[in-house]
């Protein structure tokens, strides 16, 4: 499955700081937990990619309507 694929899947999706100071983003689908932990300047990358990615995606929603 690629990123613009759509997809039935559904997941619970949940971020924030763990114990020892990293940013955990924590994926929960059909019995499959997934963790990942990133240092707080890597998730700032990742947010900033988000914003991006939300822009782009406002943007052509935009030009649609």
């Amino acid at each position: 499955m690629g990123i613009d694929k759509e997809s039935d899947i559904s997941a619970n999706l949940q971020i924030g700081p763990t114990s020892i100071g990293m940013v955990r983003i924590y994926i929960e689908a059909d019995g499959v937990e997934l963790p990942m932990d990133f240092d707080p300047e890597e998730a700032e990358e990742i947010a900033e990619e988000i914003r991006a990615a939300a822009a782009r995606a406002r943007a052509m929603t935009t030009k649609k309507g």
